[in-house]
């Protein structure tokens, strides 16, 4: 299907939605993934340029911006995912069709997002971002009952306190030694 084409007939359905608010949208389709497609963008921009115009929707979590593998330079399409899916939402509706640098932006939901392949070229690190993403974790709140007395401090009394626990126990250990040899 032509890109242009694909573009009128997402503005089409919002149009259509806007006219008949039956409740039910069309973006539900979407609703268990938070990864958007965007193609058409001009090849100069980098990942920081494409998340400076998509973070006014929300918070960004992911960008993979496809490069050709040989020049490194991109191809001009990526996939990017937001913390939150109602910004996927925001972002189709406002972003699709819109002109960057004389260039037409090509913006629609991506229902099942896979990870590229060449996954055995990428280090752990790396893998794992792609694999998980890399959105905020939940806070997970401690029991008030079951807090330790260090909790109270910051991390890096913490730190310092653990170091210091360290080395108390290698003085320990170097003076048990000590006694035995002299014994």
């Amino acid at each position: 299907m032509n890109p242009l084409t694909n573009m009128r007939n997402v503005l089409k359905l919002s149009e259509q939605e806007l006219k008949n608010p039956s409740g039910k949208s069309w973006h539900d389709m979407y609703r268990d993934s938070a990864w958007i497609f965007i193609a058409g963008f001009p090849y100069t921009l980098s990942e920081g340029d494409i998340i400076c115009v998509f973070s006014q929707y929300g918070e960004v979590v992911n960008i993979n911006l496809v490069r050709d593998s040989k020049t490194g330079k991109s191809k001009g399409f990526c996939f990017l995912c937001y913390e939150d899916q109602r910004s996927t939402v925001l972002a189709v509706d406002n972003l699709n069709g819109i002109k960057i640098i004389d260039r037409t932006l090509r913006v629609d939901h991506v229902a099942d997002y896979k990870p590229p392949k060449d996954n055995e070229k990428l280090d752990e690190e790396t893998l794992l971002l792609y694999m998980e993403g890399c959105a905020p974790k939940p806070v997970i709140k401690p029991n008030p009952a079951a807090r330790e007395p260090q909790s109270d401090l910051k991390l890096s009394d913490a730190i310092k306190q653990e170091k210091q626990k360290r080395k108390k126990s290698s003085k320990e250990k170097k003076h048990k030694k000590r006694r035995k040899s002299s014994e």
